[in-house]
C-alpha cells in the first residue's frame, strides 16, 4: 500500500465507493488509498497544529530513518528542506518477519526518550487486492502469531497502533477480498484490538480509509463495528493520502457520531495542498506533483474528537515507479524536496 519498510507501496488505484448502510453502489471514480485523548490536552475549536515546524506531540522520532539518512548526505538549501521531514515523528511500519524484535527496539528507544512511537500493523491476509502490496500473512494463524509478536514487543511500554490500513475499505470494494474471507478478516482485526488493548499503555486506531474512498461515512459503520471499534480507542483516516485536514475532520465527526462518538487520528503527512485538483485518475495517488507536507504531528488539533494529526505515511518515500520515482518505499529525494518546499509557500 504505502511504500514502507513493510514492503508496500503507498497508495494504489482505488475505486471510490458511495456506500451507506446496506446500500452498496460503486462509482466510476478512482481515489488513492488511501480511545480519546485527555480533554485537558485539547485546544479550543479552531486551534490548529501549524505547517511543518517542531512537533509538540510526544511521539518518537526515529534517528535512523530514511529521512535522517538523506539529511546526512544533503547540504545547503536541500538540507534545510529535508530537515523539515527528518525532525518529525512518523509511522513505523512493522516488518512481519521481525515483528517482536523491531517493535521491542522501537518501544524501548521511545521510552528512553520519554516519548511513544506510532506503530503501523499492515499484514492482513489477502491484502491489497493483488496490487502493488499484495501479500500479507499466509493464513489466519500466521496473522495471529504476528499480532502476538507485536504485543510482546510492546509489552508495558507506551505505543499508538494504527491497525491495518485499507483492510476494511477493501472488504467493501467489489471484486477485492473474496466474500468467504470477509468474516476471517473482521475476526482477525477484532482479535488484534483485544490483544493490544490488554496492554497497559497501548492505544489502537482501526483504519477507516479516507473521505474520497468510502464517500458516505455510514458505509464504514458496520465494518468498524465488526472489527471491534467499540473496544478500540478510535479510527484513523487519510493514511498515505492527500485529502485535506478540514475534509477529514468533517468526515470523521460524522462517522464518529455513528460509532459511539469514537475519537480519530488523521494522517497529515502530505496533505498540505490537498489532492490534485480535479484529478481522479489511476495515478492521482502516485507521487502527485505540487503536493506539500501537511500539519505538523500534534495532539493539539482543531476538534476535541481528533486525538492527533500524525505523519503515518513517511513523507519522502516513493509511492512507486510513477512520475520518475524509485520503487515504492525507497527514498525519493526530488519529491521530498518538493513536499517540504511547497509547505513553505
Amino acid at each position: 500500500m504505502y511504500g514502507t519498510d513493510a514492503g508496500r507501496p503507498p497508495h494504489r488505484i482505488r475505486t471510490a465507493l458511495a456506500i451507506g448502510g446496506a446500500t452498496l453502489s460503486a462509482m466510476a471514480l478512482v481515489a488513492g488509498c488511501s480511545s480519546g485523548g485527555d480533554e485537558k490536552d485539547k485546544p479550543d475549536s479552531g486551534d490548529r497544529g501549524g505547517k511543518p515546524g517542531k512537533s509538540d506531540a510526544a511521539f518518537w522520532v526515529n534517528p535512523e530513518g530514511k529521512a535522517s539518512a538523506a539529511l546526512e548526505s544533503s547540504s545547503g538549501r536541500d538540507a534545510e528542506l529535508i530537515e523539515k521531514i527528518a525532525e518529525q515523528p512518523a509511522g513505523e511500519w512493522i516488518k512481519p518477519e521481525q515483528a517482536e524484535s523491531q517493535t521491542r527496539g522501537i518501544t524501548e528507544a521511545a521510552t528512553e526518550a520519554d516519548t511513544s512511537p506510532i506503530l503501523v500493523m499492515y499484514n492482513i491476509p489477502h491484502r491489497d487486492c493483488g496490487q502493488y502490496s499484495q501479500g500479507g500473512a499466509k493464513s489466519a494463524d500466521e496473522y495471529r502469531a504476528f499480532t502476538d509478536a507485536v504485543a510482546k514487543g510492546i509489552g508495558d511500554r507506551k505505543a499508538t497502533v494504527v491497525l491495518e490500513p485499507d483492510a476494511l475499505p477493501h472488504i467493501m470494494q467489489e471484486g477485492c477480498v473474496p466474500a468467504e474471507l470477509h468474516g476471517e478478516q473482521y475476526t482477525l482485526i477484532s482479535e488484534a484490538v483485544d490483544k493490544l488493548k490488554k496492554l497497559s499503555g497501548t492505544k489502537v486506531y482501526i483504519d477507516a480509509g479516507n473521505p474520497h474512498w468510502i464517500r458516505d461515512p455510514g458505509g464504514m459503520v458496520e465494518p468498524l463495528k465488526k472489527a471491534g471499534i467499540d473496544r478500540a480507542d478510535g479510527f484513523s483516516l487519510n493514511v498515505s493520502n492527500y485529502q485535506t485536514t478540514e475534509e477529514n475532520i468533517d468526515y470523521g465527526k460524522r462517522l464518529s457520531s455513528m460509532v459511539g462518538d469514537k475519537h480519530f487520528v488523521i494522517d497529515t503527512s502530505r496533505n498540505g495542498n490537498g489532492p490534485v485538483d480535479g484529478e481522479e485518475t489511476e495515478e492521482s495517488w502516485c507521487n502527485p506533483p505540487g503536493r506539500a507536507l501537511g500539519d505538523t504531528p500534534t495532539t493539539k488539533t482543531a476538534d476535541p474528537l481528533v486525538d492527533a494529526y500524525m505523519w503515518i505515511k513517511r513523507p519522502g518515500e516513493s509511492d512507486g515507479t510513477c512520475r520518475g520515482g524509485p520503487e515504492a518505499g525507497e527514498w525519493f529525494q526530488k519529491y521530498a524536496l518538493e513536499l517540504a518546499g511547497n509547505a513553505e509557500d
